[in-house]
């Protein structure tokens, strides 16, 4: 009995949803590079782009494809409704992360938001930690200003209005004062290219935050996948640890490669 064909329309389709995921995820991919991945050959491969091109599902390029990436919310308002679950899931594992004794900083952004109110209630921790917490965001020092156990300090700067944040040459200034043992980072860009933000300012401060942390968490929605945002923070080699809602076989494909542990929240 003969085998079936290894490029029969199951198997194609298999693998037109899978360069879909991969090309999501990475921001860009290679026909060279799929063609070895998955075995086949390169105009089979262009195929599958155009496909999957017609299907809206990303953009063919001159030896290769592109990301169609979400469009980045600019409104903080907006942004902080979206996802609440996923954020607060977040939220809870960042915290299964701290020991106590830590020192720790938490920067802009609302799902690193979620992680200073689940601090502030104590959510999932059995016993309240005692933590020295660096902020530059207004809501994460508010939120911790009067909790037991966490010495809060307000980081110096520029006061950024929409997302309540310090920034500039005085906060990168202060900075030098302090260093961490783990460091939790919003973004609003995750891809194989690195780690993104809407803002030069913001991605200073949160790229000077890496140099002086042991351990950088970045907590991010999947919906932040496959996304490049306007500022480059850092390539993925400067990130310990990446704590989502949702991931997928190619979201852990990138972080093994980079040596990232993968944490999946949940809701």
């Amino acid at each position: 009995m003969s085998a079936p064909p290894t490029d029969g329309p199951a198997f194609a389709s298999e693998r037109q949803a899978r360069i879909a995921e991969l090309v999501a995820t990475r921001g860009r991919a290679r026909i060279g590079q799929l063609a070895t991945q998955f075995g086949v050959t390169e105009p089979t491969i262009r195929k599958d782009l155009t496909a999957l091109e017609q299907r809206g599902l990303l953009k063919r390029t001159y030896g290769g494809a592109l990301a169609l990436h979400p469009i980045v919310d600019r409104e903080f308002a907006g942004r902080e409704a979206t996802n609440r679950a996923g954020k607060a899931a977040i939220a809870r594992a960042c915290l299964g992360l701290l020991r106590d004794g830590d020192s720790v900083f938490l920067d802009s952004g609302t799902t690193v938001d979620a992680v200073a109110r689940a601090l502030a209630t104590g959510a999932g921790q059995r016993e309240r930690l005692r933590l020295s917490v660096l902020t530059n965001t207004l809501a994460v020092a508010s939120a911790l200003a009067d909790v037991q156990g966490i010495d809060c300090v307000l980081l110096g700067g520029h006061l950024q209005p929409v997302e309540g944040s310090l920034v500039g040459p005085l906060a990168l200034e202060n900075l030098q004062r302090f260093a961490f043992s783990v460091a939790f980072l919003g973004v609003s860009g995750f891809s194989e290219a690195g780690i993104s933000v809407g803002s030069l300012s913001e991605a200073a401060v949160k790229a000077a935050v890496i140099e002086r942390a042991r351990r950088v968490v970045v907590a991010t929605d999947h919906a932040k996948v496959g996304a490049t945002d306007f500022a480059r923070i850092s390539g993925l080699d400067d990130i310990d640890v990446v704590v989502m809602d949702r991931t997928t076989p190619a979201v852990a494909e990138v972080c093994e490669a980079h040596g990232i542990q993968l944490i999946e929240a949940g809701e």
